[in-house]
């Protein structure tokens, strides 16, 4: 069986010591996946692993607001980066919520039926665009406002993560591409999606980062996308000023567009640095051999890697985090 790693070799999820294996256990806890590939792949940067998965179990897992909308939001999100992966992935925990027909109707890329659902999930896609019109009002409600932006935001990073790091196929020879894999793969984790999680366990994993944004203000999201954008910034140190810059720049005029093929910004292999990490923001699945090895010498780890794409990664979600038309329980009281 082909290795679903793309450019690293991570530890066996057996061998785990530390935060790593506190990660895998709570992925069995409350994932029902205990060795999921989207978080060993971290397992180089445990710091970076742990908080990933912390926004993740907070948002999605533990947060307010049901999981079939969530995933929903999710898809929305992976549908609009582009990630295969993760949409494949999100349709199978549909299946595994229950609503067996709605799975199957966002498989086919149709939209779905229910009006609340068709506009959760074109909010999830909508965010990865400033300033468009799904964005608001909410489709969801005011208080359930944190889980839903903490699961579109953590997808954002997730997505650009699985797409520069890890192979298109989440089963062998693709076979979630058959509607019975599919159903079948979700009953096989639907008890675990199904119960309610309690909310906290991911920040006992994590160093205090702070409150975090005033969106998830009194909830465990906040804490959990603090210590996210405190790990993945920890990968600027692997560039230069002048290529820290031109990331910020890039990402600062951004619009939510796939880059062109003829993109003229994303600098030649001469800058390898700020190509990997301005290509893992904006467009991980043009991610190459040829631009790993351009960047990658001798002192590059495994660990080096999966930072610098983080920060890539994390630049695009601060980008869209920052432009949010956000609002709190306590301004509709």
């Amino acid at each position: 069986m082909s290795s679903p790693f793309r450019y690293t070799t991570p530890s066996p999820p057996k061998s785990a010591t530390g935060r790593v294996a506190g990660v895998y256990a709570q992925l069995a806890d409350d994932f029902g996946i205990e060795r999921a590939v989207t978080f060993v792949v971290l397992s180089p940067a445990p710091g970076l692993m742990a908080s990933a998965w912390a926004l993740m179990r907070e948002s999605l897992i533990a947060g307010e607001g049901s999981r079939t909308g969530k995933e929903l939001a999710a898809l929305g999100v992976s549908v609009a980066n582009r990630c295969p992966f993760c949409v494949d992935a999100h349709t199978m925990l549909l299946h595994a919520t229950g609503d067996h027909r709605l799975a199957e109707t966002v498989a086919r890329g149709d939209t779905p039926a229910d009006e609340e659902h068709a506009r959760v999930l074109a909010w999830g896609g909508a965010t990865r665009t400033p300033g468009a019109p799904e964005l608001a009002p909410y489709p969801f409600p005011v208080a359930h406002a944190p889980a839903y932006i903490g699961t579109a935001l953590s997808f954002h990073f997730i997505n650009r993560v699985v797409s520069a790091l890890l192979t298109e196929s989440l089963l062998p020879g693709n076979a979630q591409r058959f509607r019975a894999v599919r159903s079948l793969a979700g009953r096989s984790v639907a008890r675990t999606v199904r119960q309610r999680a309690v909310p906290g366990a991911g920040l006992e994993l994590l160093d205090d980062s702070g409150p975090g944004p005033d969106w998830a203000r009194g909830t465990t999201v906040g804490p959990a996308y603090a210590a996210l954008r405190a790990a993945a910034t920890e990968g600027e140190g692997l560039l230069d000023e002048a290529d820290r810059i031109l990331v910020r720049e890039t990402l600062r005029d951004w619009d939510g567009s796939h880059p062109p093929l003829a993109w003229d910004a994303l600098p030649d292999r001469s800058r390898p640095g700020a190509r990997l990490a301005l290509l893992a923001a904006l467009a991980p699945y043009r991610i190459t051999d040829e631009d790993v090895t351009a960047w990658r010498k001798p002192i590059h780890t495994d660990h080096c890697l999966v930072h610098l794409v983080a920060y890539g990664a994390f630049a695009a979600v601060d980008r869209i985090e920052s432009a949010l038309p956000v609002r709190t329980a306590e301004e509709t009281s």
